[in-house]
């Protein structure tokens, strides 16, 4: 542990060489690899690329969640900045102190309220639990911190909602009570992990909306974990794309809508209604761009081609992307990619 520092003059949080991997039936599986990235305090980073690309493993081993039957082999650092200017590394802490941490000062808001919810719990039983264990509150106190949280994220009648269980209230409604457990203890660090999958648009946009005020609000640091592009484009100030369990892109978000470097990254946004024709999709008819699909499949973890992940499905393929994997570089912009290509522009 080292001793206090300024959190202005250090990263909320700084990831080094995060590598996570599984025991199976079927052999080792690698799911995330030499991951590595650093957010300011109060700045919001998104998490992009398909299912499967290692995005929740990678959130759920900051939080130290992964369950023990899945025998995960974990390493590398994440420096966390506390509240008192502590620095820790969340990887080296023993379980005991990541619950302290855990709903305190880092939280999080799972993808699914419904299952990470406690059935047989009210909802202001289960707000009022983390305060009176974090905070030291009594029952009445923590039950009126439950009252404000449900007020802060707009949920109408919030003292009867009070009293209900999660089965009672609409998807919209159970993912705002998410949000206001984890908000209740005034966290630094907030992992979002795929928060409005299971709701429509309309609720989806109100649910955004509101974890971008609370953001302002409190100046908490936000890591979003998604594959939602239009998301990202609205809300995010950094990107990093995965796949495969690699980061393969990172930039300010501007930049990377702009111009993206990593195949990877061009395929994503080319599948985009609003991003083909700045892409270059196929004409499907007078003023219509036809949406281009990546072909192929992400390879199995189990049997990864040789040398870039990415090769066996990309247009742009060099014969040496198949000697070793392309290492993450620095390009102008506070820009990085794992190309290549984006590595020969730089040199000519």
């Amino acid at each position: 542990m080292n001793a206090p520092a300024s959190q202005e003059a250090l990263p909320r949080l700084e990831v080094r060489n995060l590598s996570v991997a599984f025991g199976t039936a079927e052999g080792r599986v690698q799911s995330v690899a030499e991951v590595s990235f650093s957010m300011a305090p109060g700045q919001t980073l998104a998490l992009v690329g398909e299912s499967g690309s290692g995005k929740s493993v990678t959130s759920l081993s900051l939080m130290g969640l992964h369950a023990r039957s899945a025998r995960a082999e974990v390493a590398g650092e994440a420096w966390f900045v506390r509240r008192d200017g502590r620095r820790i590394d969340l990887l080296a802490q023993p379980e005991s102190e990541l619950r302290r941490l855990r709903g305190n000062e880092i939280a999080m808001v799972f993808q699914e309220p419904m299952t990470s919810l406690n059935p047989v719990l009210t909802v202001g039983e289960q707000i009022a639990e983390s305060v009176r264990l974090h905070r030291g509150l009594d029952r009445r106190a923590a039950l009126a911190r439950a009252r404000e949280m449900l007020e802060l994220v707009e949920i109408p009648a919030a003292a009867q909602r009070l009293g209900e269980y999660p089965h009672q209230l609409s998807g919209g409604m159970r993912q705002r009570v998410m949000i206001a457990l984890a908000m209740a203890c005034e966290p630094s660090l907030l992992i979002a992990d795929e928060p409005t999958t299971a709701l429509d648009v309309t609720i989806q946009a109100q649910i955004l909306a509101l974890m971008g005020r609370l953001q302002k609000e409190t100046g908490m640091t936000l890591l979003f974990v998604t594959h939602n592009l239009g998301v990202v484009a609205q809300y995010a100030d950094q990107v990093a794309v995965m796949y495969a369990g690699r980061i393969v892109e990172a930039a300010p978000v501007h930049g990377l809508f702009a111009e993206p470097r990593h195949p990877y990254t061009q395929g994503l946004l080319a599948c985009l209604p609003g991003m083909a024709r700045h892409q270059g999709g196929d004409a499907a008819g007078p003023g219509r761009k036809r949406l281009r699909a990546i072909p192929g499949q992400v390879s199995s973890p189990l049997a990864p081609p040789p040398g870039c992940a990415f090769g066996p499905r990309c247009a742009q393929r060099l014969a040496a992307c198949e000697q070793a994997m392309p290492e993450l570089r620095s390009l102008p912009g506070q820009r990085q990619s794992r190309c290549l290509l984006s590595h020969e522009e730089v040199s000519a």
